[in-house]
């Protein structure tokens, strides 16, 4: 199983003034643009970071993911929200594909675990030693605030967090700040049977 971001989230859609008003620079700092490829930077990470660990993705993008195999009757897709399933591609052993009619399947909301499901019977049968390519995109919205407010917040406080100490030793301690966790707790997912079917 592989999962691949087609779609990057575009640098105009990230909030880099917004996180200059939250680190307090001043006036000439905030004005001159100097730093935001280091904001911008920090931004991203911080989000990756906070995906990673609610397995939410923030900004709408476009992925791929490859599977050899249907993990049940319904597949739970990796991330969520799922806004839609573009495409569901078979693949033989050969590399020939067959791109599987939208009318066959369905996506089954849920905001943590949305699912792939045949319509009116089983999802298609995967070729031997072959897989299947599924194109869906996943997040919030478009913009940034699309994304809930707790999440926000979070990604500022975390990105604020990696900037006041991008100069540090590595001294400080691991994992995400008390209150980056508090913010992004509720939006955990909690994964029971191995993310099979609930």
């Amino acid at each position: 199983m592989m999962l691949t971001e087609e779609t990057p989230v575009p640098s105009a859609a990230l909030p880099v003034e917004e996180m200059k008003d939250h680190l307090r620079m001043g006036s000439g700092f905030a004005e001159d643009g100097l730093q935001d490829g280091l904001i911008e930077t920090y931004l991203r990470a911080a989000m990756a970071a906070i995906e990673g660990r609610i397995g939410k993705m923030l900004f709408r993008r476009r992925f791929l993911w490859l599977l050899d195999g249907w993990r049940d009757a319904e597949q739970a897709l990796p991330v969520s929200p799922v806004a839609s399933v573009e495409s569901v591609t078979l693949v033989d052993a050969a590399g020939a594909e067959t791109v599987v009619a939208a009318a066959a399947y369905r996506v089954v909301p849920d905001l943590h675990r949305p699912r792939l499901a045949g319509r009116g019977g089983a999802l298609p049968t995967i070729p031997s030693e072959g897989m299947v390519k599924v194109v869906f995109d996943a997040g919030f919205g478009p913009a940034w605030t699309d994304i809930p407010a707790d999440l926000r917040q979070a990604v500022l406080l975390l990105a604020g967090e990696y900037y006041e100490h991008r100069h540090d030793d590595g001294a400080q301690a691991s994992g995400l700040p008390f209150g980056v966790v508090a913010l992004i707790e509720r939006w955990r997912t909690v994964r029971i049977l191995g993310g099979g079917k609930k």
